[in-house]
């Protein structure tokens, strides 16, 4: 189970030129990378990704999540939290939600994807824009309890279609970014 804080301040989620100090620039280069991040974690994986479902349901969303997708504060919302795996380790903890009205309306079953990446779904759908990717370091007690870590830095972008809005965040977890390393690696010895 998810431990949400409410009294957890809401951090502030940059676009790329408002960073005043900068991460690593591994960092900031798959924080900001534009294609699917499913397709990119499969790579790095050799085909071992998977989708860990951890919670889905109705809730009331976070107000920068109604504040993302311009809904009064207080809606309600489906929200879906995984874990994107490579090669059976969490790598990357995601929490997706779309407003209750615009999702019956428009008849998207996200109750439905089960273990199916919901990314791969909104990238292969040419009818979704994605709106600009923000940043910042998620809050830890946004976090599965396992991986409350402080200063983990995470991506979020608002998916559109028509009246539906999909607000997509992905908190790289450490474990990623060892796997980056080890690839890097490898491909240095290769040379």
């Amino acid at each position: 189970m998810i431990q949400q804080n409410p009294a957890c301040p809401t951090p502030d989620w940059l676009l790329r030129d408002q960073l005043i100090e900068a991460p690593a620039p591994k960092v900031v280069e798959w924080l900001f990378h534009e294609d699917s991040l499913t397709r990119r974690l499969t790579r790095l994986s050799n085909d071992h990704f998977s989708v860990r479902p951890l919670l889905e349901g109705w809730q009331r969303l976070r107000p920068d999540e109604c504040a993302a997708l311009q809904l009064p504060d207080g809606s309600e919302g489906w929200v879906r939290e995984v874990y994107l795996l490579g090669a059976g380790q969490p790598w990357v903890f995601a929490r997706s939600v779309a407003g209750r009205a615009a999702l019956e309306e428009e008849g998207l079953h996200m109750d439905e994807l089960g273990t199916r990446s919901l990314g791969e779904l909104l990238f292969s759908d040419r009818a979704f824009a994605r709106g600009p990717l923000q940043v910042c370091q998620y809050p830890a007690s946004w976090l599965p309890q396992a991986e409350t870590a402080a200063g983990l830095w995470g991506r979020r972008s608002c998916f559109r279609r028509g009246p539906l809005s999909i607000l997509v965040a992905e908190v790289f977890l450490p474990t990623v970014w060892r796997a980056i390393d080890h690839a890097a690696d490898s491909n240095k010895e290769r040379r």
